[in-house]
Order: structure tokens, then sequence, then C-alpha cells
């Protein structure tokens, strides 16, 4: 197995190295990266009995998916919460679906967010909770003078969030029905998600009030996909925000529960997952048609072949780093570089606290902290500054305990807590230093990392006290630690960016889970949105054009017979 995963049973599964003699025979399909969008799309080939290889460069699978442990302590690195999973719903159904019943969630408490806005002598805290009546309702309380501003907002993303149907369509659709749709205004006529795809999500909440902690409010999950509110889609926007007003979510067990529970499922199909397996190109015959991958063992080049090759290695790794010069310059490949640009780099901070979370007074829920409640300003300064001084004056984090979401945690780790942060940082200010040694790099690089940890610290200690003198362990993550772990070309934490030209019609036409290099697809957050559910719609896109079958159809089927299986029942 290819995680390190306690699993229910409470056996622990190691991960299966790459070796040329592990390789299945007569392969239906191989998958290069196992982030939730190559494994996710890989389960759904092996349910209709396709034998799929899974190939992670890394020596854990899950991508973002996957955990690490220092020092008695467990990490998840990607997956904080996720929203949208109540019973019989799609996404429910689909992450039942790929790990066959076997993954369990645990609901975070109402409110899950709170929006923490100012300097700590002017400081106001937003609760956020879920259910659609009591977040309206609760908001109005906090912004009295407001509701006609908030109910506007609420009723806006709403009305795009519903109509995201219409992007993987777009994507599935033959390509000249999908222009035509496009280019005579039919599609915004159909779709309030094309219609405001094009509207920055500034110029919405500027236009609807003029309370700029209540914008501030409204703007706070921009941090979820890495673009500041007038830089940002209100469509990309409404996705993220009626995401989580049915609840927020935590996987029972931690992130690698997900990974645990898929892998099986491809291996009963006669697949596998093998990790330290670095995909270095994409195999092509004569006539440019994609026939395999390469995979580096060492020194040398260990070729595998299978009908179908499909990449959740982001689109531009896939065609500039997998793809020989010869084919990147092709016209239609070049048409959708131009498009892509590089996302948001992240920083992340881990610590390890000793203590329960009753004892460190912490909770199941995450707090979103802002220096200042313009958020546009915020960002814009925060990059402007040389590095030395934005490490000590980071503006924005991200800041929650993963072992207070988990009700496995304590008989795991008795005793023990963790904390982990979020922040940005453009990829430049570590590029001098990505040529050196993983842990063996230059003085002033570990220099800046303290830094950023002393800095994050006295956000801890603002919010959680009584952690204080509780810390036994800590460390940080940059862009350069990244691009070493989960392949991401600049330290993104987001895949492409979530700008927005991304949600452009002629975007997600061009961007499709068929590439123009014959049986290679892509798959994951780049073919459609960023974190958990986005990179399975993604595998649900790319699953649906190989399989020749609407697989989202199948879902909404399975959910409507599952609710009035329910309704007999009762």
């Amino acid at each position: 197995m290819c995680s390190t995963a306690t699993g229910g049973d409470g056996k622990i599964q190691n991960p299966i190295s790459f070796l040329a003699s592990k390789v299945p025979q007569n392969l239906d399909a191989i998958v290069v990266g196992s982030g939730v969008g190559g494994l996710g799309v890989a389960v759904m080939l092996a349910k209709v009995g396709k034998k799929v290889l899974v190939l992670e460069q890394h020596g854990k699978a899950g991508g973002c998916c996957h955990t690490f442990s220092e020092k008695g302590y467990e990490f998840d690195i990607g997956i904080h919460y996720i929203g949208d999973l109540l019973e019989n719903e799609p996404l429910r159904c689909i992450s039942d679906q790929l790990t066959n019943g076997q993954l369990q969630w645990a609901k975070l408490d109402n409110p899950f967010d709170k929006v923490v806005l100012g300097p700590p002598e002017n400081r106001r805290i937003y609760q956020m909770y879920y259910g659609r009546d009591r977040f309206t309702r609760e908001l109005k309380k906090c912004f009295p003078g407001e509701e006609k501003a908030i109910d506007e907002f609420v009723d806006l993303v709403k009305k795009c969030a519903e109509s995201v149907w219409t992007m993987g369509a777009l994507k599935l659709i033959p390509a000249p029905i999908a222009k035509f749709l496009a280019y005579t205004g039919l599609l915004n006529r159909l779709s309030y998600f094309f219609r405001y795809g094009s509207c920055s999500l500034a110029e919405v909440v500027n236009g609807l009030t003029q309370n700029k902690d209540l914008r501030a409010v409204l703007c706070y999950l921009f941090a979820t996909y890495g673009k500041a509110p007038k830089e940002a889609s209100l469509s990309m926007h409404s996705l993220l925000f009626c995401h989580y007003i049915p609840g927020a979510w935590y996987p029972n067990g931690g992130a690698s529960e997900i990974v645990y529970n898929m892998i099986p499922i491809i291996e009963k199909a006669g697949g596998a997952v093998l990790v330290k397996a670095p995909v270095n190109r994409i195999l092509l015959n004569n006539d440019k048609e994609a026939i395999g991958v390469s995979v580096m063992k060492g020194s040398e080049e260990v070729h595998i072949q299978a009908p179908i090759v499909i990449s959740d290695a982001g689109i531009l790794n896939t065609f500039q780093k997998l793809l020989p010069k010869e084919v990147q310059v092709m016209p239609a490949i070049q048409k959708q570089l131009s498009m892509v640009k590089h996302g948001v780099a992240g920083l992340s901070i881990f610590l390890g606290l000793n203590g329960t979370k009753e004892e460190l007074g912490l909770e199941a829920k995450n707090y979103w902290i802002y220096a200042e409640n313009n958020l546009d300003e915020l960002m814009e300064d925060y990059v402007s500054k040389d590095r030395e001084h934005a490490m000590r004056t980071i503006p924005t984090v991200y800041l929650a305990s993963p072992s207070a979401k988990d009700p496995s945690w304590e008989q795991r780790r008795p005793g023990k807590s963790t904390l982990s942060m979020v922040s940005f940082a453009p990829y430049s200010w570590f590029e001098e230093w990505k040529d050196e040694k993983v842990s063996k790099r230059a003085a002033e690089y570990n220099e800046l990392k303290e830094e950023l940890i002393n800095t994050v610290l006295e956000w801890v200690y603002q919010m959680f006290p009584k952690t204080r003198g509780r810390v036994e362990y800590m460390q940080a993550g940059t862009p350069l630690t990244n691009q070493h772990y989960i392949a991401s070309p600049k330290g993104e934490i987001y895949g492409a960016d979530h700008g927005i030209h991304r949600f452009s019609p002629e975007y997600c036409i061009s961007v499709r889970p068929q590439t123009p290099v014959k049986n290679l697809y892509l798959t994951g957050q780049d073919l459609f949105v960023c974190g958990y559910a986005g990179a399975l719609a993604g595998a649900m896109v790319c699953g649906s054009a190989i399989l020749n079958r609407n697989l989202d159809k199948d879902i909404a089927a399975l959910c409507e017979k599952l609710k009035q299986a329910d309704k007999k029942a009762q």
C-alpha cells in the first residue's frame, strides 16, 4: 500500500516503492501523480474493471492528502476542512463510492470559521455558522442595517454556484457546440456562473456595501484559492462560499485515510500505486500519440506502456516538463499554455504541542486572521516588501488545529495536539535556494524560516494563550518545500492560477480532459478548480471523457436513489 495511515482495523500499510517487477502487465491506463484527482480517476476506472498504474514521485501517495510524522506528532499537509458533505448529496456520494463507504467524516463545530480582523488593540472577530438561514441570521446581527447587502450577496453566489455544472458540461460536449454557445452569448444567458465569471469579487461586494468589515467578511475565503478580491472571479468565490454553507467536515483519522481507503480498490482490479516513481517523460509513437511513460530508476529509464496516459501532475508540468520540445510547440498546446499562469505559492507552519485540546483551549474550527479589513491593499503591501521585512509582518494567516477536529486523535496520540498555519509568499523570495539540497540549504534560508515561525507564533499565542510554553515541535514549509514534496513548479498550493481569466468560456473550452496529444488526458484541480472537491470534479470530468459516460448523471441518480430509500425507511 502507499499510505502510512492507520486504517480502521488498526493495521499500518507501508508504501510500495517503484520497481519494474512491481508494474502489472497489460495495463489499461497509467496515472501520473497520486493526488486526489489522480487516485480519484484511477478508482473510477478500476470500478469498471480497468487495470490502472498510479505513479507518485514522492515517498508517500496522496499529494496534498498525505501526512507526515515527526517526534510523535502527525501532520496533514493539505486537507484542512471540506464542505458540502451532507448525506446523499453529490460530493458525499462520490467520496463514498471512491472509498467503498469506509471513510468516515467528523463535522466541525458551529461556528466553523472565525474571521479575525485588525491589530490586537482593535481586533474584531466574526463567527461564521453553517446552515444558510443561520449563516445569514448571525451575519445580520453583526452588521445591522446591512441586511439587504447580505441577502443580495448570498442569493447571487447561490445562483452562480448552482450553475457550475455548465463548466463541466463545456469541457465534455463537442468543442464546436461549446464554442457556439459561448460566442453567441447563449452561455451567459443560460449560466450565472459564466455571466459573472468575468466580474471581480471586489467589484460586486463593493457595489453592495460601504462597510469595510462586511466587505472583508464576505471575501475572507479568497485565501482558499489564492486571489485577492479585485483579482478573484465572483464565480470562483461563489463555489467556495456555497461549499461551506451546508457545513464543514474533517476526515476521521486524518487526511491519509482518504488515500488508505482508495488504494485497495485500484489494487483489487489488478492495478497498483507505486511511490518513488518520478516520471520524467511521456512516451510517444511516431504519430505523436501517448503510448506510456518513462520512470527514472536511479540513472536508468524504465519504459512502461499503456493505451491511455492520465496526468495529475498539473497542466504546466505536463506540457512543459513531460512532453518533448517538438510537441510542446504544437499550436493547440501553446494556446492552452498562453492562458495558464502559475498559481500562488504557499507557506506552511506545523506545531506540535504537549497537551490535550481541552488543556490548550483548541477547538474544531478555523481562524482566518487578517491584519486589516482592506484585503486587496493588505496583500499588495505584503508582496511589495522585501522578504525579510515581510516575514516579520505576515498580514494573513489561516490557523487551525487538525488534532482537535479528529475524533480519533486522542486515542492515537494521547496528550498531544497539533496546530497548522498557511499563508502566502512569492516564489521569487526563495528562488535563489532552489538548487540546494533539501535540509541542507544555506543559513540565510533557515533564518528566514525561523523568522516566519516566530511571527506566526505570536498569532498563535494571541488566539490560544494556553499554548505558550507548550510547543515541542516546530517546522516551516516554503514554496521550495512544496516544489520538492508535491512537485509544484513554483511552490503553488492551488495549482494553476485561479484569476478571472480562468473562468472565461474560452479557457474552459480550451482546457479539457482530452489534450492535443492523442491518448493523453488531464485530471485534477487544473482541469476544474482547486481543493478536494475541485480535484474530484476534475477526476469526474476526466473519467467521463475516457469512459464516454456522464458520471455526474450517474452520481445524481445514485443520490436520488439513496434519498428515496431513506424516505421508505422512515
